[in-house]
């Protein structure tokens, strides 16, 4: 398949990559040229779009969107997110997987950046997939051992911590993983006006085993 085929069988899939990185920006999950999102290619299993490197999302473009394959080649004007790695290998084992998105958002790096994990101190914890938000050990941006280690942290979970780094959020599609990733901001946030006050009184997992009976349509990811 053609470069030029490509970018017009994913047309409305670099547009909506666009409007998505804006929105994080607006939302202030990420500023600059931090952060990086990704979506699965409608033409092929084995291929997604990513966001371009060093690029702020005002000046991108939705032809500006590089386009790679499973096995790391690349096409397009611009270079990947340096991330790159660490989106391809969360699409290619986990099959629920078809977006992802990573930010700096403020309090989950505050968080990320004292190696927390997230207790179930409040229910919605449940909407990331299960009863914790995991906090993935420090490794070098961009690097395989990131990516490694984001894996463990996302196993059965829609989001994840990076420690001394940000947060990773992932989805059925990129607005389901944009829901994710506003949500557990917001969770970090409460999170950390809590500790200000005290040590917060966790729920039970009998208590968040019903919760996740109420949210048992967003289910969970399993290794494809």
């Amino acid at each position: 398949m053609s470069n030029a085929s490509s970018i017009n069988d994913d047309s409305h899939l670099r547009e909506e990559l666009l409007l998505i990185s804006r929105q994080l920006v607006k939302n202030g999950l990420n500023r600059g040229t931090t952060g990086n999102v990704s979506v699965r290619t409608a033409s092929s299993d084995s291929a997604f779009l990513i966001t371009p490197s060093g690029v702020p999302p005002d000046d991108m473009s939705a032809a500006a969107m590089v386009r790679m394959d499973f096995d790391g080649q690349a096409q397009g004007e611009h270079k990947p997110s340096t991330e790159w790695r660490m989106h391809r290998d969360i699409l290619m084992h986990y099959s629920d997987a078809n977006a992802v998105i990573h930010v700096h958002s403020p309090f989950a790096t505050t968080l990320a950046c004292l190696h927390r994990d997230i207790p179930p101190f409040h229910y919605m914890i449940a909407l990331a997939g299960g009863d914790s938000i995991r906090c993935a050990p420090y490794a070098l941006f961009g690097s395989q051992e990131l990516s490694d280690l984001a894996l463990i942290a996302l196993k059965d979970r829609y989001a994840c911590l990076l420690a001394h780094h940000g947060m990773l959020a992932a989805g059925r599609n990129l607005k389901h993983a944009l829901s994710v990733a506003i949500e557990v901001e917001a969770l970090c946030e409460q999170y950390w006006r809590i500790l200000q006050v005290g040590n917060p009184v966790l729920l039970s997992p009998e208590q968040m085993q019903k919760v996740f009976e109420q949210f048992k349509n967003y289910g969970q990811w399993h290794s494809s």
